[in-house]
């Protein structure tokens, strides 16, 4: 029985380790996360979304240290009991998501191993499984290391997650999991290889035959059937290739203008995916960017999914030249985990992504 424990012990603690790491090394990321699961179509609680960093914040730190505080065996009926409230919860979350198909991907373990809602769900049944016989086989978790020890190995566990936090935080993400991470060829990115796995679908053809309705499925074709057509619905059997970026474009006034920029040789762009929630601290900052870059022949351009309106006004707020283009929210939450970010390219290629506090470390 102590083996099983300690197996299920090390299991468990190094996945709520492992699973609040990653999520704590992009908190912003996960902070969309959660706004996504307190909009109104799926948990209807839009009076949390003001609170998304915070709570992501907590909650990641407390995922990483009460997993530290059951491989070194403190407080195990404190524990146990945190971790079955913890698990109860993401598991009817994880089911939620899954059977109304209301969120595509969790975010469990970030952007690090992206689940589907229903593999998620399942993790999250085999971690039950696992804490309810922690939960009731408590006794033989033993501690590890002398037991005066544990309380700093907890405080310490809490002030190093909270540092961490704030430097990714003040910079961006420590690892970069995403698709836009540096180095990566945006429009190489976007290309869908030769041969790839294209998207299986069933056609679904409704007939009324002899006055019943009867439904005939095929690949594609049209069904050899005597009857009256009423309609055909397609349902998707078997998921295509789909290229890592494939939500991203630049474009004005109804004109894509994507190619054409990410020719440029020498390019930065100006990353806000709201001008309205940007920090203000940080448009200050962009003016004196601007001018260095032009100063060395690069392109400067700003991205946000703001109305022109906005976009005029922050320019004429905060002095700046500079002609921005739309793009979507999502593709540009994504790039980066600043608001506004700066995006160095060279022919689609990003060279150096910077937080706006970084921004006189940027070279030319």
């Amino acid at each position: 029985m102590k083996i099983l424990v300690s197996i299920a012990r090390w299991v468990v603690g190094i996945l709520f380790i492992f699973s609040g790491f990653v999520k704590l090394n992009d908190p912003i990321g996960f902070s969309f996360k959660l706004e996504e699961y307190f909009s109104p179509s799926v948990l209807n609680l839009e009076f949390l979304a003001p609170f998304a960093l915070v709570i992501a914040l907590l909650l990641v730190v407390f995922e990483v240290v009460v997993g530290i505080m059951l491989l070194i065996g403190y407080l195990p009926r404190f524990t146990t009991w945190v971790l079955l409230l913890m698990i109860l919860f993401f598991t009817f979350l994880t089911f939620y998501s899954a059977y109304f198909n209301k969120v595509t991907d969790c975010g469990c373990f970030g952007d690090a191993i992206p689940l589907t809602p229903w593999q998620s769900f399942y993790k999250d049944i085999i971690l039950l499984v696992l804490i309810l016989f922690l939960f009731f086989k408590r006794e033989h978790i033993t501690p590890y290391f002398a037991q005066a020890s544990h309380r700093w190995i907890v405080f310490l566990s809490f002030m190093l997650c909270f540092l961490f936090a704030y430097y990714v935080l003040m910079h961006l993400p420590w690892l970069d999991f995403r698709a836009y991470k540096e180095g990566t060829n945006i429009q190489q990115a976007m290309t869908i290889p030769e041969g790839a796995q294209e998207a299986v679908y069933d056609y679904n053809w409704k007939f009324r035959v002899n006055g019943e309705e009867k439904i005939y499925t095929t690949n594609g074709s049209y069904p050899a059937v005597e009857g009256e057509f009423i309609e055909v619905e397609t349902e998707m059997v078997k998921k295509g290739y789909e290229p890592p970026i494939h939500d991203f474009s630049i474009e004005k006034d109804g004109e894509n203008f994507t190619s054409e920029i990410l020719q440029e040789e020498k390019l930065l762009m100006i990353v806000a995916y709201s001008l309205n929630r940007s920090e203000p601290d940080g448009l200050e900052k962009l003016e004196k960017v601007i001018k260095k870059a032009r100063s060395n022949g690069y392109r400067v351009i700003g991205l946000s999914a703001s109305d022109e309106d906005l976009k005029g006004t922050m320019n004429r707020k905060y002095g700046l030249d500079l002609e921005w283009f739309f793009s979507d929210e999502t593709a540009l939450k994504t790039i980066i985990r600043s608001n506004p970010g700066l995006v160095k390219l060279q022919k689609g290629t990003i060279l150096k992504k910077l937080h706006w506090n970084d921004a006189e470390d940027l070279k030319f």
